[in-house]
Order: C-alpha cells, then sequence, then structure tokens
C-alpha cells in the first residue's frame, strides 16, 4: 500500500459533497478537503460528515474551504461540481487546471463529472499534463450501471458481473461482451445475442450517470491510486499521439496505481467492435 494522501474536492455541489462522504466512510485519505467559492456551503457539508463520523466509526477528517491554493499539498485532486454552477466545464475548467498545473505536477488529478472528458482532453493537449496524472472516472459509473442492467437480464446480482466499456458516450460506446462474465461464467453463454443487443440499445439513455453514481466511480479509482483496491477501472484517458495518429480521448479500462495509469488493459475485441470502436476514436 502507498503512503497515505490527503484528497481535495474542487467543488462542493452534489457529487463533490457525496464523494467526500464515502472517501471519509471508507478512510480512503486521512484528510479531505472540499474547496468551493461558496466557502460556507462547503464548510457546512464537511461539519454534516464529520458530525456522521462517530455514528459511521470513521476518522478521516473532512474539512470546508474557499481557498483555491489548497491542492498544493494535494495528492489527489479531484474536479468536481460547484455548490453554484454545476459540473466545472468549458473555458472555466481550463482556467482551473492552469492554475493547478505545476500545484499537481506530483499528483494525480481526477474529472469526475460526465461532461469533462473534454476537459481531460484539453488538460493534456493544451496544458500539458501528463495523460497518467489526469483522468475522467464517468465511464466507469456507465459500465456500473451497465452491470445492474446485465444482472437483471440474467436473473443476477451486479457483483456477479463484470465487464467494462470503451470508447465515446453516448452514441459510440462498445461493450466487450466476449470478456464479461457472469458468475464467473462468459457472458456470452450466459446471454443469447438478442438479450445482449437489448442491454447495448439502452447504453445511451444510461448517460450522464447521476452524482451518486459518478461519485462512487470516482471514489473507486481513489481507492485503486492508494493501494485499496486492485480493480481495474474505466476511465476517460487522453490518446498518445506520440505516433502521429489524431484520437479523441475515449473510454478504457485501466489499472491505477500512486502515479496514476500504470496499464492501459488490452481488450479481446469481435471485428465489428473493433471497428466500431476505431470509429469513436479516430479522427
Amino acid at each position: 500500500m502507498r503512503d497515505v494522501v490527503d484528497v481535495v474536492i474542487l467543488g462542493a455541489g452534489e457529487l463533490g459533497g457525496t464523494l467526500a462522504h464515502i472517501l471519509a466512510r471508507a478512510e480512503a485519505a486521512p484528510a479531505i478537503r472540499l474547496v468551493d467559492d461558496a466557502g460556507q456551503i462547503a464548510a457546512g457539508k464537511a461539519l454534516d460528515i464529520m458530525q456522521a463520523a462517530p455514528i459511521e466509526r470513521f476518522s478521516a477528517r473532512v474539512s470546508g474551504h474557499s481557498d483555491p491554493a489548497l491542492p498544493v499539498a494535494a495528492g489527489i485532486t479531484v474536479v468536481a461540481d460547484r455548490a453554484r454552477g454545476g459540473e466545472w466545464q468549458g473555458d472555466d475548467a481550463i482556467l482551473l487546471l492552469k492554475t493547478l498545473r505545476h500545484a499537481t505536477a506530483q499528483g494525480v488529478v481526477i474529472c469526475a463529472g460526465a461532461t469533462q472528458r473534454d476537459l481531460v482532453e484539453r488538460g493534456v493537449i493544451e496544458l500539458g499534463y501528463a495523460r497518467e496524472r489526469l483522468i475522467g472516472t464517468a465511464p466507469e459509473a456507465l459500465a456500473g450501471a451497465l452491470r445492474a442492467m446485465v444482472a437483471l437480464e440474467a436473473d443476477g446480482s451486479p457483483q456477479d458481473v463484470a465487464l467494462t466499456v470503451l470508447g465515446v458516450p453516448p452514441g459510440q460506446i462498445v461493450i466487450p461482451w466476449e470478456e464479461a462474465t457472469i458468475g464467473g461464467f462468459l457472458a456470452t453463454s450466459v446471454l443469447d445475442q438478442a438479450a445482449r443487443r437489448r442491454i447495448a440499445a439502452r447504453v445511451g439513455p444510461l448517460w450522464p450517470p447521476g452524482p451518486i453514481a459518478l461519485a462512487s466511480a470516482a471514489a473507486k479509482a481513489i481507492r485503486s491510486i492508494v493501494g485499496r483496491s486492485r480493480q481495474s477501472v474505466s476511465v476517460f484517458m487522453a490518446p498518445d499521439h506520440s505516433s502521429g495518429q489524431r484520437a479523441r480521448t475515449a473510454a478504457q479500462p485501466v489499472r491505477l496505481g500512486p502515479d496514476g495509469v500504470a496499464l492501459v488493459e488490452s481488450v479481446t475485441l469481435s471485428t465489428h467492435d473493433r471497428v466500431a470502436l476505431e470509429n469513436a476514436i479516430n479522427l
């Protein structure tokens, strides 16, 4: 397990506040700081979480602030949603990343919102972030919703379903059925083609995931970064343009570690799915 790190969450909206509570309950970090322009809201949510500590039996410290300089000392910085204004996105979000650029150079930055795929891409291409250290975790929330849907179709439990997602949501998502499992059995042997097509047709309406699912996905990634989990996570990761090939930021399964993405996992795809994925990511 790596050394403990602090987590700073930029934005005390529903996503940011929920994430702070999940991380505190999981003891994922010794100190969790909610930072928002509306400092009183951030402080109020932090106090509410801390009042639950004796009941839920956690010792993590949660505090609320309005000072954007706090991420300087953070090992993990999460870009979430503002208490007034929704998810960080567009030019405001780019300015935020630019402000954080040097302070977070040795840490990991997670874009937790459903609208932040472009933020990951621009942060790497325009601001020079390392692609391994700036990721988006919303695809894992989508994968979680799909696991629940597969479980319903198979009359089982979501915990028994293992699958990931690739591509660009909502319209260009690829589900690698050849590697998905249900209760340890290949999904292709449990679900017939008609069932798999029904599930695939419902992917679009599942996007964007809600704040609780997004917070849970970000928390799963953070647990992996700090060494509490070895599970793979589906994330938005900017493409590697070193070969000269132009591509879009897309969802892909990775293994995470102290420095962010430690390994991009290879996925077996059918010819149809491989073509669909290439169409989704290639410019």
